[in-house]
């Protein structure tokens, strides 16, 4: 029969998680008196961010339940995810992971000593390990390591062997270091599930698994390294905190894409230990406000009765006090030259001077404007059979009048009041005597079917598309002909095999997910 401390202990441990495999396995080792070993995994990789927080967070609601705690850095792992790790870098970024690892549980109060530190590196390379990838190679079908790590392993065109092995090492790690559950995000969950099935295939217990919520970024997608004003650097001054916090994505009463409120719910009040959360307002517009739980929180927030200004201020000064400690520590010259060597910024490609005409500047997709357009009107061009002539809206006081080399390809009522990306930086140009203000982007296939390109649905016009890993740089005014912008980087952009539109692998994404050409894969876009 289940006693109050394995309640208790449970109720933390599952504090905020999205999804618990194995559970009453877990309530098991509870209800007998046992210390549940967990451990987390982070591949060393880009730099940590914030979000960071929320696993580090669960890892203090680990603690207080008894369980005994390994954080693995897996810097194998980094490098065998399609080399987001060079290997000529992964000591660095190990020694740098620790150290911000270690600096984020200091600043919110969890002794280290609790905590077991190891390093993939460590055990992986060994011949009793190596011998189980081996063996694990034997039974696992090409179908499920790429199905398993299809959320977590950058996915690319023409993947390479490393990433259908990473499932099957972050399936091990379990075994070799000896723990009853894994923690992890919810876009794990078909890793897990392949640990699930294949661990006992080669005589090992099937584990415990802990999942927490994927927390929006301050865009409302996925906060990433990689995209950076999705992201607050543990390192960011208060300046630049307030910048980042003032773009975020916080609409009046969204509580569901809301990375601010996210990270009230996921980090601020469960480390609050108790103390309640403060909005602090002028009397004119109710004064200050004190929360003792993130639903009381939601629930105003959702009816709009605290406004997105001061919930802001309110994550702002807590964050503050979160990166204060961590920002001192990193003031340390040692710390500052590791971060430097870990994290090396390449150089900008750069003209030189007497280059020909066409080059630019930086090669960077940033340097497109890309809008989401409706559009309102479609017919022939008066004066081109192979023609069309659309008047496209891209929230603008007027529509913008598009030409497309469309008609013969594209029935004119699949575009009328249709949903579209349109490029709007192009130098207008006359197009049989009616001038063309902006491209209409689609995916193009070998055998020449053609199909815009979708932005998510419940977009509006004028919502902005970028490039994830591209976002901070500022679109030309104009893409200037002789330059070629355009042109030089249209050969690398192109539909993944998914249909996502992307340049290089860097997804083209708006604030409500990916842009998309549903029914051709791996096409050229123009």
């Amino acid at each position: 029969m289940a006693n109050p401390d394995s309640k208790r202990r449970l109720g933390l441990i599952q504090r905020n998680l999205q999804e618990t495999l194995g559970e009453d396995r877990l309530t098991k080792l509870l209800d007998d008196g046992q210390d549940v070993r967990i451990y987390w995994g982070t591949a060393t990789t880009g730099k940590p961010h914030i979000a960071y927080f929320v696993p580090i967070s669960k890892i203090a609601d680990f603690l207080e339940a008894g369980c005994q705690v390994t954080i693995l850095f897996a810097d194998l792992h980094g490098y065998l995810d399609n080399m987001k790790a060079p290997w000529s870098l992964l000591n660095l970024r190990v020694k740098y992971y620790e150290n911000v690892i270690k600096a984020m549980l200091q600043s919110i109060g969890v002794p280290l000593d609790k905590l077991t530190f190891i390093k993939g590196t460590d055990y992986q390379l060994s011949r009793e390990y190596t011998l189980d990838v081996y063996r694990l190679s034997s039974v696992v079908t090409e179908h499920d390591a790429k199905k398993a790590g299809a959320e977590v392993v950058k996915q690319v065109d023409h993947p390479l062997l490393s990433g259908l092995l990473y499932p099957g090492l972050q399936a091990l790690d379990e075994e070799y270091l000896k723990v009853d559950a894994q923690f992890g995000g919810v876009d794990q969950r078909k890793i897990f599930t392949f640990a699930e099935k294949y661990l006992p295939a080669l005589g090992y217990a099937k584990r415990i698994h802990l999942m927490n919520p994927m927390v929006p970024g301050l865009t409302g997608t996925k906060m990433s390294s990689s995209e950076e004003d999705s992201k607050i650097d543990l390192c960011d001054s208060p300046s630049s905190l307030k910048k980042k916090l003032k773009k975020a994505f916080c609409e009046p009463g969204n509580v569901t894409e809301n990375g601010i409120l996210s990270f009230t719910k996921h980090v601020l009040f469960p480390l609050s230990r108790g103390k309640p959360f403060l909005i602090e307002r002028k009397e004119e517009f109710g004064g200050n406000k004190l929360y003792d739980d993130y639903e009381s929180l939601e629930k105003e927030f959702g009816e709009e009765l605290v406004h997105p200004g001061d919930l802001k201020q309110a994550v702002e000064r807590e964050i503050n006090k979160l990166l204060d400690p961590i920002r001192k520590q990193f003031q340390s010259p040692e710390l500052k030259e590791l971060a430097s060597k870990a994290y090396p910024v390449e150089p900008k490609t750069k003209v030189k001077k007497g280059a020909k005409s066409g080059a630019s500047e930086e090669l960077s997709p940033s340097r497109l404007n890309i809008k989401v357009g409706k559009i309102v009107s479609a017919e022939m061009h008066p004066d081109a059979e192979t023609l069309y002539l659309e008047k496209i809206d891209i929230g603008e006081d007027v529509p913008r009048t598009v030409i497309s080399g469309l008609a013969g390809k594209v029935e004119l009522e699949q575009l009328r009041d249709r949903l579209v990306v349109v490029l709007c930086n192009l130098k207008p140009v006359k197009m049989r005597g009616i001038e063309s203000q902006a491209m209409l982007l689609c995916a193009v296939s070998e055998d020449g079917t053609i199909e815009p390109l979708s932005p998510p649905e419940g977009s509006s016009p004028g919502e902005v598309a970028l490039f994830e890993g591209h976002s901070s740089g500022e679109p030309d005014a104009e893409l200037k002909p002789k330059k070629k912008i355009f042109e030089q980087l249209q050969v690398n952009l192109k539909t993944s095999s998914n249909g996502i539109a992307q340049w290089k692998d860097h997804q083209l994404v708006t604030k409500l997910g990916p842009v998309v050409a549903p029914s051709l894969k791996n096409a050229s876009i123009r």
